[in-house]
């Protein structure tokens, strides 16, 4: 499994189409998984670049915290499409929180979770994850677990209380890759955080300069998506085949330096 961290604006989709193929041909992903919750100018996501993900061979979109930005993706996330939302949002939210792909024999179970601190959520997702889990029993041979979550502890502890009944828990949000990459005693493979595609040269995503005046001042600044010093930032599983276990997780960090004609492009 390829699961691309958080994709960041036009660049960001830009770096990871223009990675993929290499990515592919590398390490020969069955499955490829992207969190696209910030694709579309940094907030949200809107139809049609879902259909352009999924039409590049993503297999499934993950999304987060800002799933509703975008009011065209509210139908589309019930239209049966590999897309989910957080499982532990309100029912009375469009979408789903788990979906299941195949390829090659292989059934995936995708999950999304947002976590509890800091972050608002409408169930725990620690209680909602036992309900995934219990619907997706016998329907899949590995669960990938996307938990998109604040809180550095809060993912740990995620990752511990799945260990062994998942093949991956692999954290999301805060747009920095942390150094912890590893597969758990009972096999499980986790990291708290793949990082973020798109502008490395800026502030989490958005222009630094923008993102300084704002600290420095404590005043409202209207943040725009940086273009500086794009990078895909992700991990590849390496499944066991064994039902939810891993063998191997590794860190992908890999700088695109696009065409000139394709600088400016949005």
């Amino acid at each position: 499994m390829l699961f691309v961290g958080d994709v960041v604006g036009g660049l960001g989709r830009r770096t990871l189409l223009g990675l993929l193929p290499e990515l592919r041909r590398r390490h020969e992903p069955t499955f490829v998984v992207v969190n696209g919750e910030n694709i579309a100018g940094g907030l949200g996501i809107t139809p049609k670049l879902a259909d352009e993900l999924l039409a590049a061979g993503v297999d499934a979109i993950t999304l987060g915290n800002h799933t509703y930005r975008r009011a065209e993706i509210n139908g589309y996330l019930d239209s049966g499409k590999p897309i989910v939302r957080p499982a532990n949002y309100l029912t009375t939210q469009p979408g789903r929180g788990s979906c299941v792909v195949e390829r090659d024999g292989i059934r995936l179970g995708v999950v999304n979770l947002s976590g509890n601190v800091f972050l608002r959520a409408g169930r725990v997702a620690f209680l909602e994850i036992d309900t995934v889990l219990a619907e997706l029993e016998g329907k899949v041979d590995h669960v990938l677990v996307d938990f998109h979550a604040e809180a550095t502890s809060e993912k740990v502890a995620m990752g511990w209380y799945l260990d062994g009944r998942v093949t991956a828990v692999v954290g999301t949000h805060t747009h920095v890759p942390t150094a912890d990459a590893r597969v758990l005693p009972g096999g499980t493979a986790y990291i708290s955080d793949v990082g973020m595609t798109g502008p490395r040269g800026g502030v989490i995503g958005v222009k630094k300069e923008q993102a300084i005046a704002s600290l420095r001042t404590h005043m409202n600044v209207r943040f725009e998506t940086s273009e500086d010093d794009p990078w895909l930032m992700g991990v590849v599983i390496r499944a066991a085949e064994r039902p939810m276990q891993a063998e191997a997780i590794e860190q992908v960090l890999q700088p695109w330096r696009p065409a000139p004609q394709a600088a400016g492009r949005s």
